[in-house]
């Protein structure tokens, strides 16, 4: 009896120390959970070196579609608003920008790693299909294509935000009749950082010249934003790219449309637990 105890004792501080070896341990990455930004951080993953996807997984991937995982990294499927809170339970987040400049990380100074094309991902103006040409949202979008708009966010975000607009204009659409929007009103929903910021500091002004007020409505998640649009409710969002909207569309049923893409957040790898890359190597 006290040789099996003791060769059980032994089998179970043998597996103790594996599983404090260097590479047995999985290393945990928490990526957004919504399909088209999952597979944006899975793609940035791989374009890092660190998993290999199954070929043609492409903008829709999961973490079911690693196909290569030298590093045994376990993969976290997170609410995206929330990776900046659970970034010192895991090793590392793969975080969109707008959330992770709410959380006070910088993508350009603060990440380990961060993409590095971008057309894809076009951060756009939407609206209910049908309203794309109405003139008090033809004027929203010459106000956001404008050079003070690209200025601004140059200044403000210093590389965490790209403009994308190859055109900026004076703010103002020639083929819009302004005076007859005089005294009207346009809502638009938007997540807080930036969409809100330069949406509140540099459009409410290029509009309120022509007598146009702007209502921002701030939301922090990515679902809202598409069905009070879809329903009405509001008159415009700004808070996506493409891939998601498209995807949102299609799972929902609604007709929302983009009618100009603004910007580029790039996504960025943030250290959690691990300060560097070293767990990765």
């Amino acid at each position: 009896m006290k040789k099996i105890i003791s060769l059980v004792l032994a089998l179970t501080l043998a597996l103790a120390l594996a599983a404090c070896g260097g590479k047995s341990k999985s290393i945990t990455i928490a990526v957004p959970n919504d399909t088209t930004n999952e597979a944006r951080a899975l793609m940035l993953l791989e374009n890092l070196g660190y998993i290999k996807l199954k070929e043609g997984a492409g903008i829709t991937a999961t973490k079911l579609d690693i196909a290569e995982n030298p590093h045994n990294i376990e993969i976290n499927e997170i609410e995206a608003a929330q990776l900046p809170n659970v970034l010192k339970d895991v090793d590392y987040a793969v975080i969109n920008s707008n959330y992770a400049l709410d959380g006070g990380l910088n993508p350009a100074t603060d990440s380990l790693g961060i993409e590095g094309s971008f057309s894809a991902y076009g951060n756009i103006l939407c609206v209910k299909e049908g309203r794309e040409n109405e003139p008090v949202v033809k004027a929203l979008l010459a106000a956001l294509e404008s050079q003070q708009v690209a200025d601004y966010i140059t200044d403000k975000y210093d590389g965490a935000v790209i403009s994308v607009v190859d055109n900026p204009t004076d703010g103002y659409d020639a083929s819009v009749d302004y005076a007859a929007l005089n005294g009207q009103s346009v809502s638009v929903a938007a997540t807080p950082t930036p969409h809100a910021e330069i949406l509140n500091d540099v459009v409410k002004g290029i509009l309120a010249a022509k007598g146009i007020t702007l209502e921002v409505l701030e939301f922090t998640d990515y679902v809202q934003p598409n069905n009070v649009v879809d329903s009405g409710e509001v008159d415009a969002n700004y808070f996506q790219h493409l891939p998601y909207l498209e995807d949102f569309n299609a799972e929902n049923g609604t007709k929302v449309v983009s009618i100009g893409a603004i910007h580029v957040e790039p996504m960025g790898l943030y250290g959690g637990k691990q300060a560097n890359l070293d767990a990765l190597k």
